[in-house]
């Protein structure tokens, strides 16, 4: 599509089409700059980011040209220089501040009435950006993300970690609209989504060179299409992983022990994940791991045997990992004589990083033999070889902007970087033992480009509880705003992760989420922060039976699985899908955030708050939906269904392909209750 600069009003309009993208005016400029001096403080991955912020006026406007606009002052020297060059399917603008202290920039780009915009990476709280700012910066998401509540307050006092709505694992600079517009900026700089203002969408980057590539696209399914070949495709998930549960245990050797019963009980079980492999770190926030990536022999006796015997029955055992190591471990003194850890800015000592009442050392991934190293010796050797199938790879949001890399680059700009380096060790690590596709590595930090090598994101640390903002539902969320910017694949911790200041969880959270975690494509549990004050699988007979009934509803659908997967290949849909992206001219799917397609067939409204035995559910379209639980039909329109636990409210199109395995679901999932 032509983009183009043309004269008008004394300024100029930039054409994508026949769309007015950019509208400069002399009383109403597009464009803005400034001097900005950051101050910035992190407390365990939460950031508190503000500055000072000086306005430099825009030169005046000196040349125009169809691919470039020129604002100079001779006296000054000073020069805003935009240019557009053509890309399939869009152009790229490029917006350069030379020959002033300008460090800071902004850009509107004309929003078209009623334009709905969706994006911003994994956003947790909104999946529809109208009417707020989205910071990007990967960080913390914080517990609670509600300024109203009082957890989030508890939690502001201890370190800044309540979180806000913004606040996620995996933000990215990308969005599109409801009138077929797709942007992305390429800075890894701090950078704001700006949609407060109904007339504009406002960029603003924290460099003074703004990068901006503008999609088109006559379906939002299109531009997701678009993002997807933009940056990069998953490799397709093994059929181990989405044929039944993960069972995640961090109980020692008793972990097998609990995994038959849990089998016994007629769980499909797929893997075990034992993320406390590597032993254990008591401490106040509860249960945490000891950050020596190696078998921990003392906690796990024998398991290279017992992993070859699970593999024998078809269950594969898996670990966790993250690119921080422990002072007082063997692998950071490795790295710290191989010269792998980033610095201070004082001394030529490793930077130390306060995790929670112990300090970690920064593995450098700006240096190429650091990432080797890592890839190579840590999950090269001491997993893989070693036996494991999958691991989460957690974390990579930490990095300060005070200390030395070893690539002499900006901290300030590789911190939005880190995660794609991380995902990348491990994709490395993954390649050179020949196993893209069958082993498998979970993230929940991201940034532009770790699509190209995560396979599978995770939500990050829910709160094990309904509310709004950090409860069950923001998994939704996360799941359908990462895949429009071409994650094809997302999952959660089923039940939730974080248990702090008395929330704990209950019986029915526990099931309603198995019930969401059966339609996502990996069904995982966790044990949370706390395991010991939480509700567990197998805490209850009637919690067991009700996840084993899941779970073969989970094994049962991998045949639908494996085209989904098909066609993430060929469009780059994700798996879990926004309502729009089948009906975008039904405007009530445009904000709709608690209910998914499950590829193109079935339709997915789990029950996401405390209480509810029914729910109002939107089937779109102008065919008939039938029920999967009943085999009732439905008309499209908005309908309130019963929901009982065990039964929570899914929907396939009548006349799919896959209508004899819908129609079967009930069957495989038996009873639900001892």
């Amino acid at each position: 599509m032509e983009a183009r600069f043309i004269a008008a009003g004394g300024g100029f309009d930039l054409m994508l089409g026949a769309r007015t993208l950019v509208r400069h005016r002399p009383g109403t400029p597009a464009i803005g700059l400034a001097r900005g001096a950051p101050q910035i403080e992190m407390v365990r991955g939460n950031f508190r980011i503000e500055e000072t912020r000086t306005a430099f006026p825009l030169p005046p406007l000196t040349s125009l040209a169809a691919d470039n606009v020129v604002f100079a002052d001779p006296a000054s020297g000073a020069t805003v220089t935009l240019s557009l060059a053509p890309v399939a399917g869009g152009a790229r603008l490029e917006v350069v501040a030379d020959g002033s202290d300008a460090n800071r920039l902004w850009l509107a780009i004309a929003a078209l009435p009623d334009e709905h915009v969706w994006g911003g990476g994994e956003q947790m709280s909104y999946l529809c950006l109208n009417g707020r700012a989205f910071p990007i910066w990967t960080s913390e998401p914080g517990v609670g993300r509600d300024k109203t509540t009082e957890l989030t307050r508890l939690m502001d006092q201890q370190g800044m970690a309540g979180g806000d709505y913004w606040t996620t694992n995996y933000p990215q600079p990308t969005f599109l609209t409801s009138h077929g517009l797709g942007a992305h900026l390429t800075s890894t700089a701090y950078s704001v989504l700006d949609f407060t203002d109904p007339a504009r969408h406002v960029i603003q980057v924290w460099e003074a060179r703004m990068q901006l590539e503008l999609m088109a696209g006559e379906t939002p399914a299109a531009l997701v299409g678009r993002m997807a070949d933009r940056f990069g495709r998953q490799p397709r998930l093994p059929d181990w992983a989405i044929s039944g549960a993960i069972i995640g245990l961090k109980d020692g050797a008793r972990s097998f022990e609990r995994l038959e019963a849990i089998a016994a009980a007629g769980t499909v079980v797929t893997g075990l994940w034992c993320e406390d492999w590597i032993g254990i770190r008591q401490t106040s926030f509860g249960r945490r791991l000891f950050w020596d990536w190696r078998w921990n022999a003392a906690r796990y006796p024998d398991l290279p045997q017992k992993i070859a015997a699970l593999k024998a029955r078809g269950i594969r055992f898996l670990g966790y990992v993250n690119p921080y190591l422990a002072i007082d471990g063997v692998q950071y003194q490795e790295a710290a004589a191989l010269g792998y850890l980033a610095l201070r800015l004082d001394a030529d000592e490793p930077y130390h990083v306060d995790f929670g009442e112990f300090d970690c050392g920064v593995v450098d991934f700006t240096n190429p033999a650091a990432s080797a190293w890592f890839a190579e010796r840590i999950i090269g050797q001491e997993m893989l070889d070693f036996g494991l199938d999958g691991w989460m790879a957690d974390f990579g949001e930490y990095l300060p902007v005070d200390l030395r890399l070893w690539d002499g680059s900006d901290p300030m700009l590789a911190h939005n970087l880190w995660p794609v380096l991380w995902g990348q060790v491990n994709a490395d690590a993954v390649a050179a033992r020949g196993r893209t596709g069958d082993a498998v590595f979970f993230m929940r930090a991201g940034f532009s480009g770790v699509q190209a090598h995560c396979p599978l994101l995770w939500a990050g640390d829910q709160s094990v509880d309904f509310s709004r903002h950090d409860g069950i539902n923001t998994v939704i969320t996360a799941a359908l705003s990462a895949g429009l910017v071409g994650n094809a694949y997302s999952h959660s911790d089923v039940g939730g992760y974080t248990s702090l200041h008395g929330v704990v969880r209950t019986a029915e959270l526990f099931m309603r989420w198995a019930e969401l975690g059966a339609f996502t494509p990996v069904m995982r549990t966790h044990e949370g922060n706390r395991p010991d004050d939480n509700l567990q699988v197998d805490s209850d007979p009637a919690i067991l039976a009700h996840f084993a009934a899941m779970s073969r509803v989970h094994a049962a659908l991998a045949p639908y699985v494996r085209t989904i997967m098909d066609e993430a290949e060929a469009t780059g849909l994700p798996a879990q899908r926004a309502l729009f992206l089948h009906w975008p001219h039904e405007r009530a799917t445009w904000t709709c955030q608690d209910q998914y397609l499950y590829g193109s067939d079935l339709l997915v409204a789990p029950v996401v708050s405390a209480g509810a035995q029914a729910r109002p559910v939107l089937l779109p379209g102008t065919q008939p939906w039938v029920h999967v639980w009943s085999g009732a039909v439905y008309q499209p329109g908005t309908h309130e269904i019963a929901a009982p636990i065990g039964s929570p409210p899914v929907f396939y199109r009548a006349g799919s392909a896959f209508a004899p395995l819908f129609a079967s679901l009930s069957d495989a999932r038996g009873e639900v209750t001892p």
